[in-house]
């Protein structure tokens, strides 16, 4: 889950996911496909802003 009250738009968490799950929305933040996400936390780990939290099911 990406807070958009946090997430500044940087970029990095879609450049770092190795599967491709992360894009923009239409207000410039991170969205995650949950259809696509492994849960491997890469973008939770490398999130500047800490805007990202993955959680198990």
């Amino acid at each position: 889950m990406v807070d958009d009250k946090i997430c500044i738009g940087c970029g990095t968490c879609i450049n770092m996911c190795p599967v491709g799950a992360i894009s923009f929305d239409k207000n410039g933040k991170a969205k995650i496909d949950p259809k696509v996400c492994i849960k491997c936390k890469t973008c939770q780990g490398v999130c500047p802003v800490s805007a990202i939290t993955i959680k198990e099911d």
